[in-house]
């Protein structure tokens, strides 16, 4: 039997994110995965600006913006004709949501691709994937968790990371439940295809028309594919066969049979939302769909994801190679459930239109100021009514220029990073990283310690009680 210091069960985006974020930190971390490669398909195609922060700092940007692309306007079609544009996303209320982010728009990247970019990045690293591993259960003590596996030698790791999807075995394993609801009865067809006589300038959609369901086609950057999605009334049993997916397209638009020359890859599912009672389980975390399941509407699910992957990342880190207080991994579900809760709700309702794409589905405005790492030091902190106007504790840092220099290029790395705003800085240890400058907004004057995910920890107007903050952390001079 194998011991390492993480194993992490799934190689979707969430498992390779995180094994991307701890091969940089030099954790032993390996992936395991049930299927014999990587998943086929484009499910999960949106980014949103701050999952493209988060894979920026990753080092896997460049790829990511090669390979996708901005999402066309939708086109809908009715009786072989063009009718009028949808507009989904208003590209006035995008620009103001995005604010200081480099990244102002959502971007098109099939989940396929991002996968195989973060595969790469991980080897690129020294970062392991074991396909054709399914786990059958565990076990826990004090100090070790044991994976059982179906085939090969059973795994042991100190931390076990559960990014297995919606029907997590290792969920189920730990007798977690999940609490939810169904979002839509109706089922709906995904599946990837090759298409002749369609544009790939718009994403074409056909409303319903009678008892069928909507259908609609977009064409999937950086690929020859179309995504193709239809909606099926409820109870239907759902055939993902060319020959259905022919003559449902057929019957719904004024495409032929034969234009559907390929398909790719297909799925059947029915949207729900649900959330996982706990996240952790002695030393199980969950993360990704094993933690929250979303309707795909507003494209929540995997950017929430890999967010948790971001977080567990540097707390994992700092315990396993700088000797932090293991109990900083039990702000892993303080922070990540509520965020996880709040996403729950705005992608469900997209799906029934009661949210519009934008600022809510962006996720630059998510913070954690209620966490029990966030320390506001300033005297104003809880009196001053313009005090939102600034960066707050559990906020997350804004990018800006000091001195003609991005503060996002400061801040990229697994490290910690000192803002000293119109104030002198302290002492630090070697592996914090200082900018110096003049006060200026949005953060004002002041000290602020930005952690390892881009968020503020702890923001003061003197250097009082840095050093036992980063203490916690195991960051000592």
């Amino acid at each position: 039997m194998s011991t390492t210091d993480v194993v992490i069960v799934g190689a979707g985006p969430t498992g390779l994110a995180l094994g991307v974020d701890l091969a940089r930190r030099g954790v032993d971390a390996l992936v395991v995965e049930k299927a014999d490669g990587l998943f086929p398909g484009s499910r999960g195609k949106g980014l949103q600006p701050r999952t493209m922060e988060v894979l920026e700092d990753l080092g896997v940007m460049d790829a990511i913006q090669a390979a996708g692309g901005t999402y066309p306007v939708g086109m809908v079609w009715k009786d072989g004709e063009r009718v009028g544009e949808h507009v989904m996303l208003d590209p006035e209320e995008i620009k103001r949501a995005a604010g200081d982010s480099a990244f102002n728009v959502p971007w098109m990247v099939p989940q396929w691709r991002t996968q195989e970019i973060l595969f790469d990045r991980l080897e690129e690293l020294g970062g392991r994937v074991e396909f054709g591993r399914e786990i059958t259960g565990l076990d826990q003590d004090e100090e070790y968790v044991t994976l059982h596996c179906a085939s090969g030698p059973d795994l042991r790791a100190r931390y076990v990371v559960a990014a297995d999807g919606g029907r997590s075995a290792v969920r189920r394993a730990l007798g977690i439940g999940m609490t939810g609801e169904t979002v839509d009865p109706n089922p709906v067809l995904v599946c990837d295809v090759r298409i002749t006589g369609l544009d790939r300038d718009n994403w074409h959609v056909f409303p319903p028309n009678g008892d069928d369901g909507f259908l609609a086609i977009c064409p999937l950057a950086g690929t020859e594919d179309f995504q193709l999605v239809a909606q099926f009334p409820q109870g239907t049993t759902v055939d993902t066969s060319l020959d259905a997916i022919r003559k449902v397209t057929a019957a719904r638009s004024h495409l032929a049979p034969e234009d559907i020359t390929e398909v790719r890859w297909a799925s059947e599912f029915r949207p729900r939302a649900a959330l996982a009672d706990r996240f952790r389980s002695g030393h199980v975390f969950l993360a990704g769909d094993a933690a929250h399941v979303h309707s795909p509407a507003g494209g929540q699910g995997l950017n929430t994801s890999v967010q948790d992957a971001y977080n567990l990342g540097w707390k994992l880190g700092a315990v396993l190679r700088d000797g932090a207080d293991p109990a900083l991994l039990d702000t892993y579900e303080e922070e990540r459930r509520p965020i996880a809760a709040q996403m729950l709700g705005v992608s469900t309702g997209v799906h029934r239109g009661e949210v519009q794409r934008g600022a809510a589905t962006m996720q630059l405005g998510l913070g954690y100021r209620e966490s029990s790492l966030s320390e506001d030091a300033r005297p104003t902190a809880d009196t001053d009514t313009d005090m939102d106007a600034e960066v707050r504790a559990g906020d997350r840092a804004p990018d800006t220029r000091v001195a003609g220099k991005r503060l996002f290029d400061a801040f990229r790395g697994p490290h910690w990073t000192l803002l000293a705003f119109g104030v002198d800085a302290p002492g630090l240890p070697e592996s914090v990283r200082c900018v110096q400058g003049a006060a200026q907004l949005p953060y004002g004057k002041g000290l602020f310690l930005v952690r390892p995910d881009g968020y503020v920890g702890l923001a003061g107007d003197s250097a009082d009680g840095i050093e036992e903050y980063l203490a916690r952390f195991g960051l000592r001079r």
